[in-house]
């Protein structure tokens, strides 16, 4: 077995490849979908902008849809993992902002140009506000039964559902009202234009595990 103070393994040149391709195509459908439309921006265009073929887009992105929200299923798993490695000491509320600074450090789909064209088409295009629902839905359920078995004594599964639903909405709550301030931000920085540009004063990531800590609170008890 590798020592504990052994670096960890480096990624292949295949691997640091793929991903930077994965990030090409999130990247180029930020751009095409602010830019021409949700609906009018096809698969064909989101590869070709990336470079690569459409079949190959596919091995990818399972959709178009799936491309608004590319890191789900890291951020849901870095949740349950936080459950499964819970210390003695921890409650749920301890292992799930845990887990929120655990994406912090290693996520920033939340706060990107991705997340914020994903929050315009939330509110203009059903098919990504349908999207988003489930997403966030399956999110919640997988959380829900993870506490329940975590905390059988604390937790029933109703009440571990409604933890869960408490937790996955401050968050989205938090990342859809700083996304809000700074298109705010950009829209006044525009009619602005020969004036300075304003600096953004905080840390988006500091703010967002506040809020959640904040309506995490009464949960402590």
């Amino acid at each position: 077995m590798p020592s504990p103070l052994s670096p960890a393994p480096q990624p292949s040149l295949r691997e640091r490849k793929r991903e930077r391709t994965r990030h090409a195509l999130i990247d180029a459908a930020a751009e095409l979908f602010g830019r021409q439309g949700y609906d009018e921006t096809t698969v064909a265009e989101i590869a070709a902008a990336a470079e690569i073929g459409t079949r190959t887009f596919f091995t990818y992105f399972a959709s178009k849809e799936d491309l608004l929200f590319p890191e789900s299923d890291a951020r849901a798993r870095i949740t349950l993992e936080a459950i499964a490695d819970r210390r003695a000491d921890e409650g749920p509320v301890d292992i799930l902002l845990r887990a929120l600074d655990t994406v912090a450090e290693t996520d920033t789909d939340m706060v990107s140009p991705m997340a914020a064209v994903r929050t315009r088409l939330f509110r203009t295009v059903p098919a990504v506000r349908g999207k988003a629902m489930q997403v966030q839905m399956d999110t919640q359920q997988e959380i829900a039964r993870a506490l329940s078995t975590a905390f059988p004594d604390r937790l029933d599964r109703v009440t571990a559902a409604a933890l869960a639903g408490a937790f996955t909405g401050a968050v989205a709550g938090a990342v859809t009202a700083l996304l809000d301030t700074a298109l705010l931000d950009e829209e006044d920085a525009e009619g602005k234009a020969d004036g300075p540009r304003a600096e953004q004063p905080f840390d988006h990531r500091a703010l967002i595990r506040e809020a959640t800590a904040v309506a995490l609170a009464p949960w402590r008890r």
